[in-house]
């Protein structure tokens, strides 16, 4: 039996994304889960019984118009390019600030009850490192953001998890992880490899119930 709760996933078909969605499905504190896509999710992606899923395709080039599809409870965006994947700083940016920011806005003019992204471990407007840096700037403009609820970041080290897609080094963290995880502890343990689940359980925790 369902909750009465209410989700927008952003980056459904990423790596967290895809393992965010399949616990909100499991997840009987949620109703209804709609995520916002750039082309239709192959029916492999989730296990559906309860019919939960409503995906909508749309043009992220236009994402002002879709405000409406934010009238959510919780939103949850998973949102997140490569410098590589994207082809230039400008495209990276253009994903990992601009959309992911104006979502938040989106967020705001609905009033969610929280809005929770994924940003990166030692994110630091002041970096000198470009991804770090965009990273960084993107938590300052939104936690700075007047009148949008219970905003809050998880910060992630390296992701594990299978990929659609194959990544350098990515695969060696896959196959040192166990020793990363063992090693990295204390002050140091922000920096452990962390699995897609990992992540998308603090995701949930991080949401406002209440």
């Amino acid at each position: 039996m369902s909750g009465n709760k209410t989700a927008l996933v952003l980056g459904s078909t990423g790596l967290v994304g895809r393992a965010l969605v399949k616990k909100l499905l499991a997840d009987n504190r949620y109703k209804s889960i709609v995520c916002l896509v750039r082309r239709p999710l192959p029916e492999r992606y989730f296990d559906d019984p309860e019919r939960k899923l409503s995906p909508i395709v749309i043009d992220f080039s236009d994402f002002q118009d879709y405000q409406g599809y934010f009238s959510v409870d919780h939103v949850y965006c998973c949102l997140g390019t490569t410098i590589k994947a994207a082809g230039s700083r400008a495209a990276f940016r253009k994903v990992d600030f601009e959309y992911v920011h104006v979502a938040a806005q989106l967020a705001r003019a609905q009033r969610v009850k929280s809005f929770v992204w994924i940003s990166s471990v030692g994110a630091d407007a002041g970096s000198r490192q470009f991804y770090l840096r965009v990273k960084g700037e993107l938590e300052n403009a939104i936690m700075r953001m007047p009148q949008l609820n219970h905003a809050a970041a998880v910060r992630p080290s390296l992701l594990l998890g299978s990929r659609d897609e194959t990544r350098f080094l990515e695969g060696i963290g896959q196959k040192l992880a166990p020793l990363f995880r063992k090693v990295l502890v204390g002050r140091f343990k922000k920096y452990r490899p962390a699995y897609a689940s990992e992540v998308a359980s603090k995701m949930i925790q991080l949401q406002r119930f209440s």
